[in-house]
């Protein structure tokens, strides 16, 4: 099933974990078009910006999938509304600068960045709400301290805080 241009069901659904421990990891009619608005609304653009194929590290997990990958029991991933994406040969930190700049989104997360890993160190999660005024269009980097993930607020740019 296509859920916009360039992007299909399966890819947000795909999870070897999921295949691991046998399940099914199926969306309900809600979750589904939560992701179609998430894919029309920020991954098909984004994929029309940079003219190269935005790869989908993890889409969405029902709530058996993400407590077996330790997210959060929160997370918008069980809800269809949140993606962590990559664009290969583009670093995150533009990724997400550029997505912050020019779409709407409830959460953009830029996770576990370090340049001096590579500029494709991370990934860049990103969350969209299909109820507009609900999107809170919050940036922030997730960093690992003393064993536990942080999560602090960008101001500005990423690519302020980095020397390229």
């Amino acid at each position: 099933m296509k859920l916009s241009k360039n992007f299909h069901l399966s890819e947000m659904t795909k999870s070897q974990q999921a295949v691991r421990m046998g399940l099914n990891n199926n969306p309900s009619e809600q979750q589904v078009e939560n992701l179609k608005t998430l894919c029309e609304r920020v991954l098909q653009p984004t994929r029309e910006h940079f003219a190269k194929v935005v790869t989908v590290s993890s889409g969405f997990r029902d709530e058996v999938l993400n407590n077996a990958l330790g997210g959060s029991k929160s997370s918008q991933h069980c809800l269809g509304m949140a993606a962590d994406i990559e664009i290969f040969d583009v670093p995150n930190n533009e990724l997400s600068d550029w997505i912050k700049e020019n779409l709407m989104f409830d959460q953009l997360i830029l996770e576990y960045f370090d340049p001096a890993d590579g500029p494709n160190s991370g990934w860049v999660h990103v969350s969209y709400n299909p109820t507009i005024s609900l999107n809170r269009k919050e940036y922030l980097m997730a960093i690992k301290k003393n064993g536990k993930t942080e999560y602090k607020p960008i101001m500005g740019l990423s690519t302020d805080r980095y020397v390229k």
